[in-house]
């Protein structure tokens, strides 16, 4: 049991410094992800449609919110563990979400990425995982599986 564990815990260090090793590689690193995270968000609360959606949520709530995304993308890129939090579940029952908001956050993600990415590679992974998460938590929060059943439709 004790070799069982050494191993694991063994295999988690492993991935992570892989992980770390590929993000250094591209530029990514703790100070870029909470420069990527200050800046977007800012950008965010001065988005004619986002901010609303956003400081309704978050208002009085800013700091604790930062911080928590800055763990998120510290824990997607390094592979840490060190987010626990639940995405769906914190995005369900936002006022005024729709999903045609996703592509408009995705838009300005890739806005802010290009102004403080420092590599093209990064820009690239952080696109492709922003663009992942944003199809995952469309899927989860606005899909209903009932459309797409042709007993359903009318003709």
């Amino acid at each position: 049991m004790d070799n069982e564990i050494q191993g694991r815990a063994a295999h988690i260090a492993a991935i992570r410094e892989k992980a770390e090793a590929e993000m250094a590689a591209i530029g990514i690193d703790d100070a870029f992800i909470s420069r990527l995270v200050e800046t977007f968000y800012g950008r965010v609360l001065q988005h004619a449609e986002l901010g609303p959606v956003f400081d309704a949520r978050l208002s009085g709530r800013w700091p604790e919110h930062m911080a928590k995304m800055k763990s998120f993308w510290s824990s997607v890129a390094f592979r840490s563990g060190a987010y626990g939090g639940k995405p769906v579940q914190a995005h369900l029952g936002v006022a005024n979400m729709t999903p045609e908001l996703f592509p408009k956050w995705l838009s300005l993600f890739s806005q802010t990425l290009d102004d403080v990415a420092p590599t093209p590679e990064a820009k690239a992974w952080f696109m492709a995982t922003a663009e992942r998460i944003a199809k995952s938590l469309t899927l989860s929060l606005f899909y209903n599986p009932a459309l797409d059943d042709p007993t359903k439709k009318t003709v």
